[in-house]
């Protein structure tokens, strides 16, 4: 045990992996804010710990199951002479849930009035949310151990790796929330993330891969000209309340 805390190349892939970890958890995180902003206020920091605790805990089990994990790459038949497999399968079923489902949620917050949303919120199930959750964690569990297999050795490595980046995405998870909920104009911006990420996701079923740091760019480049935006309007609404008390 000791000599594993000495090495350098051990030390190496955990802090590699804990960060492709944290990276691949945004996906994750964009997906937990928006699916908890429809519940009432009160239970959606329970959401969000029972999200991430089910993150934890099918990564945890999907490592214990490498073999039949790498057995989820295998071909099982060709389209076009494309060689498919069950990962492919549940990365195209995964990429069109999130299709629509951020279609659906764009729709509702741009359609919808006030009323409506304050009655989806109090009448959405706190079952329904935890399922699509569930579901959604399973698929990006998978893409995230198949990673993780790639880059560590020691299952023990892994664990470590999970285990903080699970914790990291736990304090994001509240804050990124938060910050929706403060801001309804942002969520537009989170749902065209949701979409842009199951685009992805169909992309690389269908055996075209789009680099993940291309789209992690965009969105952090499309954040923070939505942080500018919001900034400026505070200035602007601090400048006429000051006005308006002289």
């Amino acid at each position: 045990m000791s000599g594993w805390l000495t090495d350098p190349n051990i030390w190496a892939s955990f802090l590699t992996l804990t960060a492709m970890e944290v990276v691949l958890g945004i996906d994750n995180i964009v997906f937990l804010s928006v699916i908890v902003a429809r519940l009432p206020a009160d239970i959606r920091d329970s959401a969000r710990k029972i999200g991430l605790a089910l993150a934890l805990a099918f990564r945890l089990a999907l490592l214990f199951t490498i073999t039949w994990l790498i057995g989820l790459t295998a071909p099982i038949f060709e389209v076009f002479q494309h060689p498919v497999s069950w990962r492919d399968i549940i990365l195209i079923a995964g990429g069109l849930f999130l299709l629509a489902k951020g279609t659906r949620e764009m729709h509702h917050s741009i359609e919808g009035n006030n009323e409506d949303s304050a009655l989806a919120a109090a009448t959405t199930s706190f079952f329904t949310v935890i399922v699509q959750i569930a579901i959604i964690d399973l698929i990006f569990s998978i893409d995230s151990i198949i990673t993780a297999i790639g880059i560590a050795e020691h299952i023990e490595v892994m664990v470590a790796a999970i285990i903080i980046s699970i914790l990291v995405m736990y304090f994001a998870a509240t804050a990124v929330g938060n910050f929706i909920d403060q801001h309804p104009t942002t969520k537009v911006l989170a749902l065209s993330f949701l979409l842009l990420i199951g685009a992805a996701l169909v992309a690389d079923g269908v055996g075209f891969h789009i680099p993940r740091g291309y789209i992690y760019f965009s969105m952090a480049f499309a954040a923070g000209v939505e942080v500018v935006n919001v900034v400026a309007r505070r200035r602007r609404h601090a400048g006429k309340s000051a006005r308006t008390n002289r």
